[in-house]
């Protein structure tokens, strides 16, 4: 298996929503959301996404995602978003999925009395796992694609995705929440490894590294087999490089030795293991290759200032809220 397949082996996205926003006149709106990760997809028209600093145009068959942003603003091209109204109360009482957007505000209960829309949106926001996925969010940038003239930004799946949302908002079966779920991590796959593929070599991401023909052998294993005793001399023979060109090679481009990457690595999904409450703190100490409870427990305290065991009866006590 490849390296992005392995680093995303046990990231998940869940709790799904979709809407479609249809936009006429002078429209703009802003959302404030936190560990969300949004999808933009364009059906026809065209609209300006402001992220911080970031800024991009958008245009029908575009396929945008906001991987890491607090707050966005969108709005009609040739328009500006300086007067933008939050969306948020908007998409949270929204029964229907329908959302029409104007230049008086939004309305989600009269969607048939838009007239000529400049712009038809489907926004698809997800949750994620923050421990697991937190190293990659911190390395894209706010707005994926960066640039409206990547010929990448059109994506074929889009209007196979477009199909399976509708035929799913329109029959209640089981295992819909999954299927939308699934689709939305797809969706995510396609704009990281679109990315991460255009990377130039003087880019200084780490994400460079999983298109590395040698660090990627070793990221791969990594993850795939976390608990196995990995030490450089081992992971340098997967690579098929010296240890210590394997070492150098790595912390260049990872920015982090191996073996601290991998302990990294295994924390993060220790504490993803203590929320879902499928095993016991010893069994999830060997899962992630430490020889003891002890010390995994005195591991996983140093970086999240907590005992493996508190570190769940606090994330127990955050669900009984």
């Amino acid at each position: 298996m490849d390296a992005l397949s392995m680093l995303l082996e046990n990231v998940h996205l869940c709790e799904t929503k979709y809407y479609s926003l249809k936009g006429s006149g002078d429209w703009s709106y802003s959302i404030t959301k936190k560990d969300t990760i949004l999808f933009y997809l364009v059906m026809s028209g065209s609209f300006c996404i402001n992220v911080d600093e970031a800024s991009r145009k958008a245009y029908a068959g575009d396929m945008i995602m906001i991987p890491n942003a607090h707050r966005h603003v969108c709005y009609a091209l040739d328009y500006n978003g300086d007067n933008a109204q939050p969306l948020d109360d908007t998409l949270s009482n929204c029964e229907e999925h329908l959302i029409e957007l104007n230049n008086t505000g939004f309305n989600n209960t009269d969607f048939n009395t838009v007239s000529e829309p400049n712009s038809c949106l489907i926004l698809i926001e997800c949750k994620y796992d923050k421990e697991l996925i937190r190293p990659l969010l911190s390395a894209l940038p706010m707005i994926l694609p960066e640039h409206e003239d990547q010929p990448e930004s059109r994506f074929e799946i889009l209007e196979v995705g477009i199909k399976l949302l509708r035929l799913e908002s329109e029959h209640e079966r089981m295992g819909k929440t999954a299927v939308i779920n699934h689709w939305a991590s797809i969706m995510m796959i396609e704009c990281l490894r679109t990315y991460i593929e255009s990377l130039p070599e003087a880019d200084d991401s780490w994400l460079k590294a999983l298109k590395d023909p040698y660090l990627a052998k070793a990221l791969a294993v990594m993850h795939d087999s976390p608990n196995q005793n990995w030490t450089i001399h081992k992971l340098a023979e997967v690579a098929g490089m010296s240890r210590s060109s394997f070492a150098q090679r790595f912390k260049d481009v990872v920015g982090i030795p191996p073996l601290t990457y991998l302990i990294d690595y295994r924390l993060r999904l220790a504490s993803r293991y203590l929320r879902l409450q499928q095993n016991s703190i010893s069994r999830i100490s060997e899962l992630v290759g430490y020889a003891s409870d002890s010390t995994f427990s005195q591991a996983f305290k140093r970086v999240y200032g907590v005992s493996p065991k508190v570190y769940r009866q606090q994330y127990q006590k955050e669900l009984a809220v």
